[in-house]
C-alpha cells in the first residue's frame, strides 16, 4: 500500500492540509502528517494548533511514496527555507510523486523541477514557472509524477486527484459517497 508523507511547517494552510490527509485516510491510504519543525506541534496560518504524527528527522521516507506540500504563509517559506524540505522535494520529483497546493508549487519552480511540465498555483506565485509552464487558476493539474492545484478552494479536488492516483477511481468513488459529493 503507498504511502504520503504531508509536511506541515508554521503557517501552512490548514484546509489544504487537513484535507489531504482527511481524505487520503478516508481512502484506506496511510497518510502521515510529518511537522518539519523541532516538535510536532506545529501552528497554521489561522492560528490553529495542531500536534503532527511525527517529526521529520522520526521519518524513514523511503517508506513513502508521496509527499504532499500545503500552502499558505509563511508554511510555504518555511518550507523552502528548510533544505532537509528540498532535498525530498528533488527526489521525489525525480523518483517518486509529488503533490503541491495554493503557494507550494512555486518550490518546485524554484528547484527547477517544472521544465517541460504543467503546473498550477495560487496567483501570483507563478513567477518561478518556466514560461509555458502555468496552466491556469482555479483547477487541479496532473503532470505525470507531480500535481499541484491553485488554492484552498481546490484542496477536495487536490486530496481526491491524489487518491485517485494512488488507489484508483473505486476508492475515490467510495470517498466521494461517504462524503456525499
Amino acid at each position: 500500500m503507498s504511502a504520503v508523507a504531508v509536511l506541515a511547517a508554521d503557517g501552512f494552510e490548514t484546509i489544504e492540509c487537513l484535507t489531504a490527509v482527511d481524505i487520503l485516510r478516508r481512502g484506506g491510504v496511510r497518510a502521515t502528517l510529518v511537522s518539519i519543525m523541532p516538535t510536532r506541534d506545529v501552528v497554521t496560518a489561522q492560528q490553529v494548533s495542531i500536534t503532527c504524527d511525527s517529526t521529520l528527522d522520526e521519518v524513514d521516507f523511503s517508506e513513502y511514496d508521496y509527499i504532499v506540500l500545503p500552502g499558505g504563509m509563511p508554511g510555504t517559506k518555511n518550507l523552502r527555507a528548510d533544505e532537509r524540505v528540498c532535498d525530498l522535494v528533488r527526489e521525489f520529483a525525480l523518483t517518486k510523486h509529488v503533490a503541491a497546493i495554493c503557494a507550494a508549487p512555486s518550490i518546485l519552480g524554484e528547484l527547477g523541477l517544472l521544465v517541460g511540465r504543467r503546473a498550477t498555483c495560487f496567483p501570483g506565485f507563478e513567477t518561478s514557472f518556466p514560461e509555458g509552464t502555468f496552466a491556469g487558476e482555479k483547477t487541479v493539474v496532473v503532470d505525470g509524477n507531480l500535481i499541484t492545484a491553485s488554492a484552498m478552494g481546490q484542496a477536495l479536488p487536490f486530496a481526491l486527484a491524489i487518491l485517485g492516483d494512488i488507489a484508483g477511481d473505486a476508492a475515490v468513488d467510495k470517498v466521494r459517497a461517504g462524503i456525499q459529493l
